[in-house]
């Protein structure tokens, strides 16, 4: 039977996410737990466990005919692939730092110093573009000692809360990329692949769209029930049921997070009452 093999980062910032991914769109895996190959019991997916700057040459050579991966390994490896969805993990940006105590005068104050990086290429496309030209020295890890050692100036690494700068007496002071994780596929796909891959994209979608979204019911008033359901935008529109009481409704809708808490804030100023907020398994429209 065919399969569509699948490259996911065998251990750090992206591994937990991958798998967790694969199981809320209802993929058993078998045991994963140091594993560098497995199979779904019920879906026809294989997947490969690799270093997450290996995933983007595998799936350009049709090793893996897709995985995932950070926007920051992709594009610093330049493979041709195509981006078939933006997932939502993993996010954090590639940026520049600078000694705290350093005053930064603007991305023409790189000129000349020395710049160290796990990135060069995107370091190095960032430079051109603001005609800017460095010294880069190209890090493994642990980029962010780099300064403190006599090695470089300034670094280019990824920041997520921006605590490891800080502990090490940095400070950051612009974006070079803003980074998540990334679905990308080989180009080549074979007719049966490309069924299968729109079948995993179809759960992953539904998974999406529930983390985005959450479920409530309230109570609201007969006699403001129309201005309650004016808020309330829903997939279609509210679901509005009677109570046992007189003179009362139940209303069920879903709302959006980034509309949440304003939302929530207009139902109790209209008299909505008992509100219930229940998060979304899978959401399929």
């Amino acid at each position: 039977m065919m399969t569509l093999r699948i490259a996911i980062q065998k251990s750090g910032r992206l591994y937990e996410d991958s798998v967790s991914l694969l199981k809320e769109c209802g993929i058993d895996l078998r045991n994963v737990k140091d594993r560098l190959r497995t199979e779904s019991d019920n879906f026809p997916l294989e997947v490969f466990f690799l270093r997450d700057d290996d995933i983007p040459q595998y799936v350009e050579d049709g090793v893996a005919d897709i995985g995932i991966v950070g926007e920051n390994v992709l594009f610093e490896k330049g493979k041709s692939v195509e981006v078939v969805e933006k997932l939502g993990f993993g996010k954090c940006r590639l940026a520049v730092a600078v000694p705290r105590a350093e005053a930064w005068s603007g991305i023409g104050s790189l000129s000349g110093r020395r710049i160290a990086t796990s990135y060069p290429r995107l370091v190095k496309g960032f430079l051109a573009e603001h005609g800017v030209e460095a010294e880069i020295h190209e890090i493994s890890g642990s980029v962010e000692i780099a300064p403190g050692i006599g090695l470089a100036d300034v670094v280019a690494d990824l920041v997520s809360s921006g605590s490891t700068l800080f502990m090490n007496g940095l400070k950051e002071v612009e974006t070079i990329l803003q980074s998540q994780s990334v679905l990308i596929r080989n180009h080549a796909l074979d007719a049966g692949r490309l069924e299968l891959l729109a079948r995993l994209l179809f759960r992953i979608q539904a998974v999406k769209k529930a983390k985005r979204n959450k479920y409530v019911l309230l109570n609201a008033p007969n006699d403001r029930l129309q201005e309650v359901i004016s808020l309330l935008p829903g997939m279609r529109s509210p679901t509005v049921l009677p109570l046992a009481e007189s003179g009362w409704s139940s209303v069920h809708s879903v709302l959006s997070e980034d509309q949440f808490w304003d939302c929530i804030e207009k139902l109790k100023a209209a008299g909505a009452e008992g509100i219930l907020v229940i998060p979304i398994e899978k959401m399929v429209l």
